[in-house]
This record gives C-alpha cells, structure tokens and sequence, in this order.
C-alpha cells in the first residue's frame, strides 16, 4: 500500500523532483518493469486482491496451477480455454508508462528495459530495447516442426491450435512455471544491469525470481522503486515511491526539453554512437583475425 508520506502532495512532488533530477544525472537507464506497468492498459496483475491468481479460474484448478509446464502438458485443452480468456488482451494499447520510457529512449538516456510481461506494450509504443523476460503472446511455435505463429492464428482456432503443416501443438513462446528462463534473455539482462548507472524498478513486488535478484548485479546504490505495493527492496532503495508507474513516469520524464537538456542528450547519443562504433570495429577485426 502507499505510504502514509506519499499521500500528501508536497511530498509527493519532491520525490518525483527527485526522480526528474535522478534521470538527468544519469546516462545508462535501465527500467525493470512488472505487471503492474501493463494494468494501467486494463491487463490484471497477477498477485493482487483482482489479480488473476484471485480471479475465478472458471476451471477445477487453480489460475497459478494452469500456467505451469506440467498442466500444458497434462491438460493442454483447459490450458488454452484459461489462456485465451485470461492472459490475452490483444486490444490493450500502450500507457503513460510505456510513452514515457519511449522519450526516455530518444533522449539517449535509456539503455534497456527489462519486462516481465508478455504483452509487447513497450514495443507496441515505440521502444527498441526491450528484453522480455517471459516471452510473448504474439510469438507462438509448433512443438513439433517448429513453425512459427502469429497470435491471430491461436486467437482463430479453438480448442488445442494444431499446425497446419504436421499437426503439432501450437503453444506460445512464453516462460510457463517450473520452465527455465531463456539464457540469452538474462544474459543480456544482466550485461545491461552491470553497466547501468540508475535502475528504476515499476509496477512489480519483486517477487517473481530471477527479476527479484536482479538488483544484485548493479555496482551502485542508485535504485529507485515505483510501486503501489511495498516490495523487499524499499528500505534499501535510494527513493521509493508508492504511486501509480504511469502518474510518476509521466511527470518525471520531461516531455518538452530545454536547450540545455538538448545539448546534454546530444553528447550523450554521440559517445554512445561513437562507442557502438569502435565495438563494431573490435567485433571485425577479432572476425578476420580468426
């Protein structure tokens, strides 16, 4: 819940002062988002009293039991009539949180963002970074052939998809419980992290591994929180804020900028192009070398 601090204004307002002035100190953002980034689209969390692990299955099982490998595999029938209904919002489009993180991208200042969600919401408002940890819904591969489909296909069919080419199962390239993450995926995460100069942690409880853990690869102690919720890491974050991810973003990543901010990106975006570059020319060299 919010803190008792964060429902007067003044207060409210010199944290996202302090967020504002956080990002422009900063050249290599990285933002590791949840659920709750993607409810302000009308998309539940999971874990919350209307979450979907709260919501009636509409089944004989538990909503946190179906989305599990082994349920897939023993019940895939039940399976999908659970994931069209609760875990596709093809219509859902991007919010203020999304938008923000996209200026925040153009501006240089953003190196990565890290998603738990499968939505494709960060893509869909412009932002070309993003790594996903779960996968996505809107990727989805015959278990069999490996043919590739488009979301629309298993949006069209009903009961189990079966490709049309051997007749397999169509499944969805997400991360279902007791899978392993994609290891190119945390790689990629955590080389991010190791370089970042502020993470900001939104709209999650941290309680989903191995995102939780994440913080412990940054080398600095320049973490802010962005959370309805309470998380672990509250006490121990430089700022934490208990709002909502899309309010605070919005106002704290300017949308007009000034001459001076525009001169700070400026330099920003040409030593990041100009180090992209010399590793580019490293990368080539170590080719032909070979």
């Amino acid at each position: 819940m919010e803190t008792r601090l964060d429902r007067y204004n003044g207060a409210r307002e010199g944290k996202i002062k302090q967020l504002r002035d956080l990002i422009e100190e900063s050249e290599r953002i990285v933002f590791l988002g949840g659920a709750g980034v993607s409810t302000e689209s009308g998309i539940p969390d999971f874990r919350s009293g209307d979450g979907i692990y709260n919501q009636e299955s509409g089944l004989a099982y538990r909503a946190v039991d179906v989305i599990s490998h082994s349920f897939f595999t023993e019940h895939p029938d039940d399976f999908y009539d659970f994931y069209r209904r609760k875990l596709l919002y093809p219509d859902a489009k991007p919010n203020k949180a999304h938008k923000a993180l996209v200026r925040l991208e153009k501006r240089g200042r953003l190196s990565a963002i890290i998603t738990q969600n499968i939505d494709k919401l960060h893509q869909d408002a412009g932002s070309k970074t993003t790594i996903e940890l779960h996968g996505s819904v809107f990727r989805n591969h015959c278990i069999d052939c490996g043919k590739k489909f488009s979301l629309d296909y298993i949006l069209n069919t009903t009961g189990v998809p079966r490709c049309d080419r051997c007749g397999g199962i169509v499944r969805p390239d997400i991360t279902l419980y007791e899978e392993n993450l994609e290891h190119d995926k945390v790689d990629a995460a955590i080389k991010a992290l190791k370089k970042c100069d502020l993470l900001i942690i939104g709209g999650t409880s941290l309680t989903v591994y191995p995102a939780a853990t994440f913080v412990q690869f940054i080398k600095h102690n320049k973490v802010v929180i962005i959370n309805k919720s309470s998380t672990y890491l509250d006490l121990s974050a430089m700022l934490t804020i208990h709002d909502s991810i899309g309010d605070v973003l919005d106002k704290a990543i300017v949308k007009r900028r000034t001459a001076e901010q525009i001169r700070a990106d400026e330099k920003i975006i040409a030593k990041k192009e100009l180090a992209a570059r010399k590793a580019a020319l490293k990368a080539k060299a170590k080719e032909e070398g070979k």
